[in-house]
C-alpha cells in the first residue's frame, strides 16, 4: 500500500476454489490477502494460471460457475463485498469498481456503436439526460485520446484497431469516476508503441482524478516507472510484496529473481520477456505439494522447503517475501 495510510481495498485471507464435474475442488486462490491504498498503483505479477485473474473476478464478485470464495474477506471501503446482496453490488460495478478486459473485442458489442456502449454505463448509473450523456461520452473520448470523438462516437468496434478498442473498454470503465480501476493484461493483445500509450493513459487517469488501479500481468516491463507495488502470484498465493523499484532492482524470492532475470531488468529499462524459459512447470493445482510450491523449479531449494509451505519473512522493512532463505 501507498504511503498515505488510507486503505481502499483490503483482502483478508481470501481462498477461491473450482469444483469440476466430477466433484474435484482445485484451489485457485490460496489464502491470499493484500491492501490497495487510495490513488495507488498496485501490479499483480505472475505467470498465466498462477490465479491473477480469478483473484480479479473475486473482486468483482464475477467468478464463473463452479468458482466459490470459501474463506476470507474483501473489504471495498470497509465493507464486505462477499457478504453484499447482488443489488448492492450492481450499484458498486461499473461505478466504484470498474474493469478493463484483456481483449475488449470480446466485450464490445459488436452491433452497436461504440458511443452508445459507453453511454449506456452512464445511463446505469448516473441521472443525466440523453443529451447529457452523449455531451459526456464524448468528453470521455477525448479524455482517453481520440483526436474525433465525433467520428468515434458512431463507429462500430469492428471498424477500430486493437488500441483504439482498448480505449473505448477504458472510457466504459471511467465513465462514472470509479474509485478503483481493475486491468486485466491491458497491452498484452498490443504493440510497443500501443503499449506504451496505454500505460500512459493509465497514469493519467490515477494523476488526473485519483483512481486507484490493480494491474494485472505476466510482463515485469510493463510495471517499471508506472506501478506503485508489486504483489508476485505463484501458483494461487502471493510470494513477495514489495515497492516496484525495489522489486526490479532487488527481488528477494527466488522466483520473483528468476522473473527479473529473464527479464533483464532495470528500472526504467525494462526488456520484454518470455515465462517459457523458467525450468520446469508450475505445479498441477488438483495435486500442491506440501512445501512450497516454487521448490520443484528452485536454484536454491532445500530439504526444509518440501516439508512445509513457507511462512512470510520480513528481511527487509515493507518486503514480506515467503521463502525459507530468511528464516525458518
Amino acid at each position: 500500500m501507498d504511503g498515505t495510510g488510507k486503505v481502499l481495498v483490503a483482502v483478508r485471507g481470501l481462498s477461491v476454489a473450482y469444483t469440476l464435474a466430477n466433484g474435484s475442488r482445485i484451489p485457485a486462490v490460496d489464502d491470499l490477502s493484500l491492501a490497495i491504498g487510495s490513488e495507488e498503483i498496485v501490479g499483480i505479477l505472475g505467470e498465466s494460471g498462477c490465479g491473477k485473474s480469478t483473484l480479479a473476478n473475486a473482486l468483482l464478485r464475477l467468478l464463473p460457475a463452479g468458482a466459490v470464495c470459501e474463506q476470507g474477506e474483501i473489504l471495498f471501503r470497509g465493507r464486505n463485498l462477499l457478504r453484499m446482496s447482488e443489488r448492492e453490488l450492481r450499484a458498486i460495478r461499473g461505478r466504484e469498481v470498474t474493469f478493463v478486459p484483456q481483449d475488449p473485442a470480446l466485450s464490445l458489442n459488436p452491433v452497436l456503436s461504440v458511443g452508445s456502449q459507453v453511454a449506456e454505463i452512464l445511463r446505469a448509473h448516473l441521472p443525466l439526460g440523453r443529451k447529457q450523456r452523449r455531451a459526456r461520452v464524448l468528453e470521455l473520448l477525448g479524455e482517453v485520446g481520440f483526436v474525433r470523438p465525433e467520428e468515434i462516437y458512431d463507429a462500430y468496434p469492428h471498424q477500430l484497431s486493437g488500441g483504439q478498442r482498448q480505449r473505448i473498454a477504458i472510457a466504459q470503465a471511467v465513465a462514472c469516476r470509479p474509485a478503483l480501476l481493475i486491468a486485466d493484461e491491458p497491452t498484452s493483445k498490443l504493440d510497443a508503441p500501443l503499449q506504451e500509450e496505454i500505460v500512459a493513459l493509465l497514469a493519467q487517469i490515477r494523476r488526473k482524478h485519483g483512481t486507484a488501479i490493480l494491474v494485472i500481468s505476466h510482463d515485469p516491463a510493463m510495471f517499471a516507472g508506472f506501478i506503485d507495488s508489486i504483489a508476485v502470484m505463484y501458483a494461487g498465493k502471493i510470494v513477495e510484496i514489495g515497492n516496484t523499484a525495489q522489486i526490479l532492482r532487488q527481488p528477494l524470492h527466488p522466483y520473483t529473481q528468476a522473473l527479473v532475470e529473464m527479464a533483464k531488468s532495470a528500472v526504467g529499462a525494462p526488456v520484454r520477456t518470455h515465462f517459457a524459459s523458467i525450468e520446469g512447470e508450475s505445479p498441477n493445482p488438483a495435486a500442491f505439494p506440501v512445501g512450497c510450491r516454487f521448490e520443484p523449479r528452485c536454484r536454491e531449494r532445500m530439504e526444509i522447503c518440501v516439508q512445509r509451505y513457507p511462512p512470510s519473512f520480513v528481511p527487509m522493512p515493507a518486503r514480506p517475501v515467503s521463502c525459507f532463505k530468511y528464516g525458518e
